[in-house]
């Protein structure tokens, strides 16, 4: 284990936190609703929220089997971003025709998030800093500027940095270069997010049970029947918000993948250590590898440093302990200090892990189940922290049947290619992974099998 994780607990920061909402409790009997949501993460608690906004009237329930954003919406590095399509090239690439309009309803969803925690009072950290791309090795440097050049000629407003004007905003000497996005990305507390959410979805009127695992989903006449143990909700229509857990529509077991996502975050730092590092804009960071790091300040100035090593498990096994992860969070911590050598003799005091869904095009997808009673939203991979909004309207404009601006969407109506079952599953992410570190190592030259991936649109990603 390295030294600077010597005192590190194994627990999430973000969790941590003094704020945390006492646990609801969970559902007594049987009940009736006209929307239930299972999942209590960003997509159920938007899909909650927005449904009452939308119509008072209805009766909305919303199960959760643990606590509200106890998993991927409460751990995650808080980046909220724009985009919709997992960052411009990529929306580039599936959905050319209608990428404009994309970040469009992007840029107003990140917007409407900004004006929710504002009109109901969350206290989440909310910053609107923007993002840093940055370049640690040559190669990256000229990819960086072939996508700053594509996207200023598509009219977005991004700058392109060389190694002096980035290491003048935040000082590393592993940076080449940068991509400055100054307006796609606000960073949040995403624990106190999800409660805040959570308590706007109660202001409402949603009743919310914890600790209620659902275990079936059944037609009841007209209407769904959702059960768990200790009871069940007989409802017109049903949102799925499980993310990484398994679906409970059948034929979306192969759709996605659990990930697990490992994280670090230090001691706050010094007003001596804060000023050899600069970072006076707080912008979110990430590193432009195909295995990347992302980082960011937190508002008692930590820095919470995570990502590289996405890890698969045969079967997609979800399992508590594999959220603790030696040799990885080693990992973190070397190269942690290989980008800030000034920190040396910092402390890491929380370490942490757990999965993310990631499906084959990186990209949200949705749907409807039982004749159009069911919807549901996976596959965020790893930019789900305000793309989850943007679900919420899709799931509950699917519900409603009538087309919409966002359901006439290709991305919206397109479905990605299913990963295959195991073994080949596990063998297929295994060689794209050990694929994309050799790229990273080769000067960004990509070998065969993901040239092949590329040509047929499949991938895997964090």
């Amino acid at each position: 284990m390295h030294p600077a994780l010597a005192d590190a607990r194994p627990g999430v920061l973000w969790l941590e936190d003094p704020a945390r909402p006492e646990p609801l409790a969970p559902l007594r009997g049987s009940t009736t609703a006209d929307l239930v949501v299972v999942g209590g993460g960003y997509t159920g608690l938007w899909t909650a929220l927005r449904a009452k906004e939308r119509d008072p009237s209805l009766h909305v329930v919303l199960l959760e089997a643990a606590r509200c954003g106890d998993q991927a919406s409460g751990r995650n590095g808080g980046f909220a971003s724009a985009s919709l399509t997992h960052g411009f090239p990529n929306g580039q690439e599936r959905w050319p025709e209608e990428l404009d309009e994309l970040d469009r309803l992007g840029a107003e969803n990140l917007a409407a998030i900004g004006e929710t925690v504002r009109r109901h009072g969350i206290d989440c950290g909310w910053e609107e800093t923007g993002e840093l791309a940055v370049a640690t090795a040559p190669h990256q440097v000229e990819e960086l500027g072939e996508l700053a050049a594509s996207m200023q000629a598509a009219g977005r407003d991004v700058r392109l940095l060389d190694g002096p004007a980035v290491r003048a905003m935040v000082h590393s000497a592993s940076y080449l270069g940068a991509l400055h996005d100054p307006q796609g990305t606000a960073m949040v507390e995403p624990a106190r997010l999800a409660w805040g959410l959570r308590e706007a979805c109660l202001s409402l009127g949603v009743r919310i049970h914890e600790h209620t695992p659902v275990d079936s989903l059944a037609r009841a006449g007209s209407a769904m029947e959702v059960s768990a143990p200790s009871g069940g909700v007989r409802a017109e229509c049903v949102v799925l918000a499980t993310n990484a857990f398994p679906p409970l529509v059948r034929r979306l077991r192969l759709m996605t993948v659990p990930v697990y996502d490992y994280v670090l975050a230090t001691e706050p730092l010094s007003p001596a250590q804060l000023r050899s590092v600069g970072w006076s804009g707080r912008q979110g960071i990430g590193d432009s590898a195909n295995l990347f790091h992302y980082y960011r300040l937190t508002r008692d100035d930590r820095i919470v440093w995570g990502g590289y090593d996405a890890v698969y498990h045969y079967g997609s096994r979800i399992r508590r302990d594999l959220e603790q992860r030696n040799t990885t969070h080693s990992l973190l911590a070397e190269h942690f200090f290989e980008t800030f050598p000034q920190l040396s003799g910092l402390r890491f005091t929380h370490r942490w892990g757990g999965v993310i869904d990631t499906c084959t095009r990186f990209a949200a997808f949705y749907g409807t189940a039982y004749d159009g009673r069911v919807a549901y939203a996976l596959g965020y991979t790893g930019l789900g922290v305000a793309a989850t909004r943007f679900a919420a309207d899709v799931v509950l404009d699917l519900l409603g049947g009538e087309p919409t601006e966002r359901t006439r969407l290709r991305m919206v109506r397109e479905k990605p290619l299913p990963f295959p079952p195991e073994p080949l599953r596990y063998a297929g992410v295994q060689a794209t992974r050990w694929s994309l570190a050799r790229a990273d190592a080769r000067g960004g030259r990509r070998n065969l099998w993901l040239r092949a991936l590329d040509r047929v649109g499949l991938g895997f990603d964090s």
